[in-house]
């Protein structure tokens, strides 16, 4: 979590709040928002978070659930799926938001939590160390946030991230360097979805979502079963091979009957 402001007054005397906010607004992480802490929202932010938030409740989005922070209405929990026809289908994507105090006019801060410990680099634009790197959310070139965006449409923008060629979001891979890359590295991305993003969340929610969205997570686990073992049956033939990813150095190998086994302990242990 943050950091308490008065143990970093105490550790550094010549602590400056001024100087920390200035470095939160260059830091992507919304762990790290020292600042945040001293600072009060205005009561159109407070509305503005409401109405993002109730917006999302009563409209859902598709493959999309948020659970807002019990105690902190500026820090928000999101679980996205990937849509129909791309690797991370049927995944469940745990995302850390945090609004800033001058919300609408700054943009969120926000975290990929579904890395396997740091592990795993799911897409070019979600690193293995949690960063999300959008150009509205200011971790990436391109068009800047404005106060029309809200919760929604950077919501939406990092679900069209996971879409069905990933390999081609990389700047300088609009074009493969080897005949079936992108397929290869599709075929990763399907394997760790179904290892990182839906048994080791289901499993042992490795990513600490809070209980009322977890339980949802095992409830949508439990109507996917029948996808999940298709597309293991699908990629099956791959085991032994070497997994493939040209933006991590990610070792090892294909092991969908591994994790078939463990889907059908793990919907054995669920059902009972």
């Amino acid at each position: 979590m943050a950091e308490n402001i008065d143990e970093k007054m105490a550790i550094d005397p010549v602590f400056d709040p001024l100087m920390q906010k200035l470095k939160d607004m260059d830091h992507w992480d919304p762990f790290k928002m020292v600042a945040w802490s001293q600072m009060n929202a205005s009561s159109l932010t407070i509305t503005r978070i409401k109405r993002d938030i109730t917006n999302i409740f009563q409209d859902p989005l598709p493959y999309i659930f948020i659970l807002p922070d019990d105690d902190d209405m500026s820090k928000l929990h999101a679980v996205i799926s990937g849509p129909d026809g791309t690797p991370y289908r049927g995944g469940f994507f745990h995302f850390f938001i945090r609004f800033p105090p001058e919300y609408p006019i700054k943009p969120l801060k926000v975290k990929i939590m579904t890395t396997n410990k740091n592990q795993v680099r799911f897409n070019p634009n979600l690193y293995a160390n949690g960063k999300v790197c959008l150009s509205i959310l200011g971790t990436w070139s391109g068009p800047q946030w404005s106060a029309s965006q809200s919760l929604s449409s950077v919501l939406v923008s990092i679900q069209s991230l996971m879409n069905e060629k990933p390999y081609h979001n990389e700047p300088g891979f609009h074009e493969e360097r080897h005949n079936g890359d992108s397929e290869r590295y599709n075929n990763t991305l399907t394997y760790f979805t179904l290892k990182v993003a839906v048994l080791d969340m289901v499993e042992h929610n490795t990513s600490n979502l809070p209980i009322p969205l977890h339980f949802n997570v095992q409830q949508l686990f439990l109507e996917n079963i029948g996808y999940y073992k298709d597309v293991i049956n699908d990629h099956v033939h791959l085991d032994g091979q070497l997994l493939f990813d040209p933006f991590s150095s990610v070792t090892g190998n294909f092991d969908f009957k591994g994790l078939l086994t463990r889907l059908n302990l793990l919907r054995q242990k669920l059902s009972e």
